[in-house]
């Protein structure tokens, strides 16, 4: 399995456009062959900071992930909104 933590960063007055493209990518990639999981958090203590975490099942359903048309349409938002940080491991 895959892990993935997104770490995102609004930029000023973009929270409610990021956070909802964030929650529409959830929701899309939950129905997505090979997602273990898929969750995303605003922290409680850092005003802006929201964090993706998803699991995938194994590197080719996280490539069929990243080529699908929600993650280009979602990414492109937070990429516009927010600046961004990924971890990426196997466990």
């Amino acid at each position: 399995m895959i892990r993935i933590n997104c770490f995102f960063q609004a930029k000023e007055g973009r929270l409610p456009e990021a956070l909802a493209a964030a929650k529409a990518l959830t929701a899309a990639s939950l129905r997505q062959e090979g997602c273990i999981a898929y969750d995303v958090f605003e922290s409680a203590t850092r005003p802006g900071v929201l964090l993706i975490c998803e699991t995938w099942k194994d590197e080719k359903t996280l490539a069929a992930h990243s080529e699908s048309e929600p993650f280009v349409r979602y990414v492109g938002v937070l990429n516009e909104t927010c600046s961004v940080k990924i971890e990426k491991f196997p466990f």
